[in-house]
């Protein structure tokens, strides 16, 4: 057992599994029994399975052009009801505050009238698109699905790292991780009562549904719009359509007419209601945004105005993902709900201020600098790890446009147990909670998609920076064969001397349906 965790080395991380007396925290105590409880051999058989399911499947990514199965880490994260409970509550008033800054950047922009943003933000704002002022969404959302980055701290406090509100990805994975682990870890899913991920397409399909123009019949047409088999997230865009039971098309197989938007089928036209698009605003209508796209519909926004189609997510979104419009969030919560932000952000400099600009660039080798448009990673700055050439062509670029970036404090990621190289160790992490606004309500998909830095040291977890992700496991209330005092002693244990009571692989299949009903029952 001792071999299991041997090398595995605390840093001063936040850890996900240990606090930093090596002691497991409670929730993580099961999973942290049955890894204790296997060889080496036995958990690379696993991760081995892992691999091979996704291949098998097509759960593929692209990476620098070439098309690789996600990497599945086999140790899954666990967080507790509680803490769950913070991220759910935290998610879902942010998105709240998202809603209202976005109808109002498109309408009266009463926030930049009151000074809580200011005018040359949004103006300057690459993703502000004019094209979008006035269109006024069926039941008022614009932001039907987000994607609320976190991380936590060295305190482990979660932290708002980004938002994401134009078309954000990862869900997929969040589902397929699921299914995959259920099948590697069955001993895990029969003790414990961990909150269902497979009711997204559900709620999503429900929020598209409700999105729908006035003038739609009662069961409306809703699509997901995709750029095409050569898209890196096409994986996830074809199975959303499957498991929301929508045709997946792509802009060719689209057109407009009578001021509606029309799908081919094999029986003629169909009125289309509802879009889910997965297409950038750039290339959604070659009328008013690039005249050379082939990925979208010629005059969709038109028909958008009149009402007569509800584009999901809404055109224009990509303002509030803006990261200097990031800084203002905790001040659009006060500002449009009244309320103290729930999860706080990450401290940041806008680098327009001129006094933060000179602190900046005297100290860019203690910290992270961002571009403000930027998405996957890309062009991030590390400064601790960059080279005194890298800093000083960085220097000259913050200079000469102190809007297009920002710059945070080197924040420690938490860690979490990895499957590397044949051992475990510590790897930095981050979590995107889902969130679905269906007009009503703000649904919180329990678990999100926690991306890990699979490079020793590397604090960047996109996959296209070569990361990996964990099957997120948020713990239901109560538990199915776990035994408390059992589960105390082993809590009270430091690293890697916790004894195995019970052999989790003599755990029986009907344990595991119950736990299943169980679930349902919760949800």
């Amino acid at each position: 057992m001792r071999e299991t965790f041997e090398d595995y080395d605390l840093g001063i991380a936040w850890d996900e599994m240990f606090s930093q007396d090596g002691r497991p925290h409670r929730a993580s105590v099961p999973v942290y029994r049955t890894l204790a409880g296997l060889s080496k051999e036995e958990i690379q058989a696993r991760a081995d399975a892992l691999a091979r399911s996704y291949l098998d499947q097509g759960v593929t990514f692209d990476f620098a052009g070439e098309e690789r199965p996600f990497p599945l880490d086999a140790v899954p994260r666990v967080i507790d009801t509680a803490e769950w409970r913070t991220v759910e509550q935290g998610v879902a008033q942010r998105v709240q505050a998202l809603e209202a800054f976005l109808d109002d950047v498109y309408g009266q922009q009463q926030v930049i009238r009151d000074g809580v943003v200011p005018r040359a933000v949004i103006q300057t704002c690459a993703e502000f698109q004019r094209e979008a002022m006035g269109i006024g969404p069926a039941n008022g959302v614009r932001a039907h699905v987000s994607g609320i980055d976190l991380i936590r701290d060295e305190q482990g406090n979660f932290r708002v790292l980004e938002d994401n509100v134009r078309i954000p990805s990862g869900v997929s994975y969040v589902i397929s991780n699921r299914r995959a682990m259920a099948q590697s870890f069955p001993e895990l899913f029969a003790r414990l009562r961990i909150r269902p991920v497979d009711t997204y397409p559900s709620h999503l399909l429900q929020a598209l549904m409700k999105a729908a123009p006035a003038s739609a019949s009662a069961d409306p047409t809703v699509v997901v719009l995709t750029p095409g088999v050569y898209n890196s997230a096409y994986f996830e865009h074809s199975l959303l359509a499957r498991l929301m039971g929508v045709e997946l098309v792509e802009g060719s197989d689209l057109f407009v007419a009578s001021n509606h938007v029309w799908m081919r089928t094999t029986e003629g036209r169909r009125r289309v209601d509802v879009i889910y698009r997965r297409v950038d605003d750039s290339f959604l209508d070659p009328v008013h945004f690039r005249a050379d796209s082939v990925l979208g519909v010629p005059g969709i926004l038109n028909v958008a105005r009149r009402g007569n189609v509800t584009i999901a997510n809404s055109v224009g979104n990509g303002v509030a993902d803006d990261k200097l419009v990031y800084t203002y969030v905790p001040d659009l919560i006060r500002y449009y709900l009244s309320e103290d932000p729930i999860l706080p952000n990450v401290d940041t400099w806008r680098l327009q201020e001129p006094e933060a600009l000179a602190e900046v660039v005297d100290r860019l080798d203690e910290l992270v600098v961002k571009p403000v448009d930027g998405s996957g990673g890309k062009g991030i700055v590390v400064g601790p790890a960059a080279s005194r050439a890298e800093l000083d062509e960085l220097r000259a670029k913050l200079v000469q446009d102190p809007r297009g970036w920002i710059a945070q404090p080197v924040v420690q990621l938490s860690t979490a147990p990895t499957w590397v190289d044949g051992q475990l160790a510590p790897r930095h992490i981050d979590l995107r909670p889902f969130a679905v606004n269906d007009g009503d309500k703000v649904w919180v998909l329990p678990g999100g998609l926690t991306r890990v830095a699979l490079p020793k040291g590397q604090l960047v977890v996109n996959s296209s920076q070569g990361g990996g992700s964990k099957d997120t496991w948020v713990l239901g209330a109560g538990r199915a064969t776990a035994s408390p005092a059992a589960e105390t002693a082993a809590a009270a244990t430091p690293l890697g001397t916790v004894p195995l009571t019970q052999n989790p692989n003599d755990l029986d299949s009907s344990k595991f349906e119950l736990s299943q009903q169980q679930q349902q029952q919760e949800q």
